[in-house]
């Protein structure tokens, strides 16, 4: 049954600060397959016991597979591969691999998205060889070892977020929320052209907060489901390319495709509460993470460094005397804690930037992802190239972090 056809739809009408943008669901426009997930009962809490379990058609070779996809869980305790030959799931701290499915058929996994720790997985197909359709999401019980529902688009998956409550489902130019009991369509929204997926979602139970790409450059929407209300923030002069969103979704760190500066708002209100400076040269970012307690941000980019940040978001209610807002297309550098003065045409203009407190380097150009770990002042650091990085910061003195573990996790030799 097409689910922008179905009578059961439940959809949150919201109200917006800016603009009565929402929308009924498109009945025309995308048909959305449903087949229905199995009773919640079948859902555990964790994976099967067997950490290196296959399916009865997994194939083993001795060449590690070609890397995909690779992304944190909800709590950055876990981390899931999609490999050209299936999926893997690793623990953090302490590292190891808990589980591995590779298929002798197509076996191509383009996204993988943990449920926390649990069995329940959303899968779409990727690669050359593809083990599902791209247009797909699968939801995969590992416990039955087979795939217990599935939603079907009439384009490319772009990017999956679940929470206990809710399947996020991004495709180009549009954002679908479902109810994860019955698979049934809450909510769509339009967006930009979002060809990396961009979307965030709190994992506060009973709270959801969701950010999407807005319709217009630079702007991010903030869907507040408690309160029913939309928020629009135009957070960047310059495309977005990365945002990242703390758990209790009261706080949302953006960056643009300049790279330059990462912003820090309150979601509620759109308020600036905090700008930091990764570099004076274009950069792009791969990724944005808040440490539990909102006290740090950590910022990958393409410069082969890993920034932490502090930040102040519980310090109270910025002022104008202490919130500067920087053009993305200004490159002047300071010190920290120093105003300089430079002279863009006849008038001379002051710039104090917020610069970052720790560092870790890391091979220029290649992609990593970044996370805080559960230990006190730690980074989790993971590389497309199958790397993994556990460091240290100190939070006083700062400066270069220290390296505390290191692991290839695509080597087959690699002992777990």
């Amino acid at each position: 049954m097409s689910a922008d056809q179905s009578e059961d739809h439940q959809y949150f009408d919201t109200t917006s600060d800016s603009d009565n943008n929402h929308q009924n669901p498109d009945l025309d426009a995308q048909n959305n397959f449903i087949t229905p997930l199995s009773p919640p009962s079948q859902i555990k809490t964790s994976f099967s016991p067997n950490p290196n379990s296959y399916s009865p058609n997994s194939v083993t070779s001795p060449q590690p597979p070609a890397l995909l996809h690779v992304f944190f869980n909800q709590d950055s305790r876990c981390f899931a591969a999609g490999t050209d030959r299936g999926f893997r799931i690793y623990n953090c701290d302490p590292f190891r691999e808990i589980f591995r499915r590779d298929f002798n058929r197509g076996g191509g996994i383009g996204i993988v998205e943990m449920l926390f720790r649990c069995n329940i997985l959303a899968l779409v197909g990727g690669g050359p060889d593809p083990q599902y359709p791209v247009n797909k999401v699968m939801i995969w019980d590992d416990h039955q070892s087979r795939c217990i529902g599935e939603l079907s688009f009439r384009s490319e998956v772009r990017g999956v977020r679940l929470r206990r409550d809710r399947i996020v489902v991004v495709l180009e130019q549009k954002v679908f929320v479902y109810n994860f009991a019955d698979l049934k369509l809450l909510h769509q929204i339009e967006t930009i052209a979002n060809p990396k997926g961009l979307c965030a979602v709190s994992q506060s139970p009973g709270n959801l907060v969701l950010v999407c790409p807005g319709l217009q450059k630079g702007q991010v929407r903030v869907e507040h489901y408690a309160s029913k209300r939309t928020k629009f923030i135009m957070a960047h002069d310059s495309r977005i390319a990365c945002f990242a969103l703390t758990q209790d979704g009261a706080v949302l760190a953006t960056a643009s495709t300049k790279g330059t500066l990462v912003r820090v708002f309150n979601t509620v209100d759109g308020t600036l509460l905090q700008e930091v400076r990764r570099g004076a040269d274009r950069a792009e970012i791969f990724s944005l993470a808040f440490s539990p307690t909102a006290q740090w941000l950590a910022v990958s980019s393409d410069k082969g460094t890993v920034h932490v940040f502090t930040l102040k978001v519980h310090s109270g209610s910025p002022t104008n005397d202490n919130i500067h807002v920087a053009s993305d297309n200004d490159t002047r550098v300071a010190s920290a804690g120093i105003s300089l003065s430079f002279v863009r045409g006849v008038l001379p203009r002051y710039f104090s930037s917020e610069w970052s407190v720790a560092q870790f380097r890391l091979l220029e150009g290649s992609q990593y992802i970044v996370a805080f770990g559960h230990q006190k002042n730690t980074v989790v650091i993971l590389g497309m190239d199958g790397s993994f990085y556990r460091c240290e910061f100190d939070p006083v003195k700062g400066g270069e972090m220290t390296q505390l573990e290191y692991h290839n996790f695509l080597k087959p030799e690699e002992p777990f």
